[in-house]
Order: C-alpha cells, then sequence, then structure tokens
C-alpha cells in the first residue's frame, strides 16, 4: 500500500469509493463534477499553486494491484477565505449575593477560534480493506508530509471528530438546537456546508451563548461524543497528541480535537535517515517512511530497522516507494510508546 498525492485520473476511483461512503462523507461527495473540481485544485496545490489559505492536499491509499482504496486531506488552514465556525463550550455565571445563588452554567459560545490552523480531513478508507496497517498508514502519513513540509502549516493542527448519531442517522444535538434554526434535516446543512456554501451558517445561527440546561437532555449527552464507528480514529489521534480542549462542531455536535503541530508524536519523533537495503531481522518494526518528495510524494509501511542513521529494509520495501539505497527518507515508528497510549 501506497499513499501519494490524488489526481485527476483519480476521479472514476473516487467516484467508486464515494458511492461507498454513502452520504455521511460530504468531502467526498458521489458528484463527478464536485470531484473533479477538488482534485484540479488538489493537483494545483501540489503544483505549488495555492495559498495555504487555499491548500487542499489530497492523499490517495493505493493497493499493489494499483486500485484506490481510500483518502485522507490536509488543509492548509481554515478560515482565512470564509468564516469558520464551532462552539466554545464554556461557563456562564448566574449570580445574586441577595438571593444567595451562584450557578455555574456550561453554556456555548460560537465563535471562529480555530482560524488560521491547519485541519487533518477527508478520511476514508473502503470498508474491505479496514485490517492490518492500512487504517494507521492512511491517517498518519499525512503526519509525516507535515513535519517535511513545516512552513505550509500552521502552528496547530485541528480534526473535527463525526459527532454521534442513532442507527437511523439521527442526531440528538441537531434535533435539539440545530433544526429550531435552519428547519432541514442535518443531512441536508452538513452537505451545504460540503458544498462550501457556510453563508447561511452566519444568517441563521443565533450569536448569543446558549446555556447548554435548555436544551433537551439526549442533545446534552451528545455534547463532545463521537460517532461509535468513530472511536477507533479519535483512539488513534488521542495516542498522537490530541486532546479535546471543549470545542464541538456546530451541527452535531461531536469534539474538535487539537495539538500544536510540534508536539505530535510522528512530527516529532521522525528522524531523516538514509536508506538501506538488506534484511530488518528480527529487531524489525512497522515504520512510516516517506520519500520526502512534495508533488511526487510517496508514503508507506515497512518493517525496519534504524542503526547508525540508516533505515533498513527489504527490496520490496525500497521498491514500492520507487528508492534506491542511499535515499534521504523520513521515518517514524508506527509503534506507539506505552505512556501515550495510556495518557490516549
Amino acid at each position: 500500500m501506497i499513499v501519494r498525492p490524488a489526481t485527476l485520473a483519480d476521479l472514476p476511483a473516487l467516484l467508486a469509493l464515494a458511492h461507498s461512503a454513502g452520504a455521511g462523507l460530504t468531502t467526498l461527495p458521489a458528484d463527478a463534477r464536485r470531484l473533479r473540481s477538488r482534485l484540479q485544485w488538489a493537483e494545483q496545490t501540489f503544483a505549488g499553486q495555492a495559498s495555504r489559505a487555499d491548500a487542499d492536499y489530497l492523499f490517495v491509499l493505493q493497493s499493489a494491484q494499483g486500485e484506490v482504496v481510500g483518502i485522507c486531506a490536509l488543509a492548509g488552514a481554515v478560515g482565512l477565505r470564509e468564516p469558520w465556525y464551532n462552539y466554545r463550550v464554556g461557563l456562564f455565571v448566574a449570580a445574586s449575593k441577595n438571593l444567595g445563588i451562584n450557578q455555574q452554567l456550561p453554556t456555548l459560545f460560537l465563535g471562529n477560534d480555530m482560524t488560521g490552523h491547519s485541519e487533518l480531513c477527508s478520511l476514508f478508507l473502503h470498508a474491505d480493506h479496514r485490517q492490518g496497517l492500512n487504517g494507521r498508514l492512511l491517517s498518519k502519513a499525512r503526519f509525516l508530509f507535515l513535519a517535511e513540509f513545516r512552513e505550509l502549516f500552521g502552528d496547530k493542527v485541528i480534526a473535527e471528530m463525526r459527532g454521534y448519531s442513532d442507527e437511523q442517522g439521527v442526531s440528538p444535538f441537531w434535533e435539539g438546537l440545530g433544526r429550531h434554526f435552519f428547519k432541514m434535516d442535518f443531512a441536508d446543512a452538513d452537505y451545504l456546508t460540503g458544498l462550501g456554501n457556510k453563508t447561511f451558517i452566519a444568517e441563521l445561527m443565533p450569536k448569543f451563548p446558549l446555556p447548554t440546561c435548555l436544551l433537551p437532555e439526549p442533545a446534552r449527552a451528545v455534547i463532545g461524543r463521537v460517532h461509535p464507528n468513530t472511536e477507533p480514529a479519535l483512539g488513534m489521534l488521542k495516542a498522537e497528541g490530541f486532546a479535546f480542549k471543549d470545542y464541538i462542531d456546530i451541527f452535531d455536535g461531536g469534539p474538535l480535537i487539537e495539538c500544536a503541530t510540534g508536539d505530535i508524536r510522528a512530527v516529532r519523533d521522525s528522524q531523516v535517515l538514509q536508506l538501506s537495503i538488506g534484511t530488518p531481522g528480527e529487531q524489525a518494526q512497522p515504520y512510516l517512511v516517506h520519500n520526502r518528495q512534495f508533488a511526487d510524494c510517496r508514503i508507506s509501511v515497512a518493517a525496519a530497522r534504524v542503526a547508525a542513521g540508516t533505515l533498513i529494509v527489504s527490496r520490496d520495501s525500497a521498491r514500492a516507494l520507487g528508492l534506491p539505497a542511499g535515499a534521504s527518507v523520513r521515518a517514524v515508528s508506527l509503534a506507539v510508546p506505552a505512556r501515550q497510549m495510556s495518557a490516549a
């Protein structure tokens, strides 16, 4: 498996992926025109023709047989062209000295605090390939690219996690809050934001603070809670250093998690090494390996061993990366230290 930049030639494969994803992934629409437009923009981004405000680093996961089975993306910055909204869960204090009342009320504050940060987005892996190291490769490959080209990204990376919804796709948070102001189903509002149409949020969303005690209990119960299918991805990112700091999605109440770019484990611990072709031996561990290229970026997982500034991999692994012995690579172990796993 190889992670590489997406191109227009991937359009048929991404359309097939979009149909398998269903309606839940608005950034991978089953719409040839919209997908073509995004792929064209991704090609411009990898050609160095996009500013950080517009950069869309879209990657695909390609099997050894040449089949595209997943996508992931990095946004250079959010909110620099259009407002990017979140709720911050804070406190509103209602107090009266005369009555002896002092209440601290959890309250939702609408804001644009994430403006300028880079974003992990558009992660999807076909159900038939969700085994082995494929998921970790697809998700974490972006960190090696980010580590190699730090100047293209912000000082903080964020990720909006899918919020809780029931088996019928109903979001209690949306039903308890958003529906009152938008008068549409959650899927329709989510679809509009996926189109890039966020103006309606500013026009319809109330600007005043909303004490959560005014929401129905089912809506309060899912604030900051992820969809069950998203829990593995959340755990993976927490192990890399991401944390929930009281920001949530305005539609489904899902958590926004964040980490300073330099504190992401895979960014911080990655090393620039010289590639050596040989037998990694019994001490080999799975490593993420990046060929340090921009437009011709290739990232893969290889059983490898680090020794004296070299990364020893098999000939097959070197061939998958398209690299000869002696090439410079960036690599990081996929094994997360136990202390970080326990913290997650």
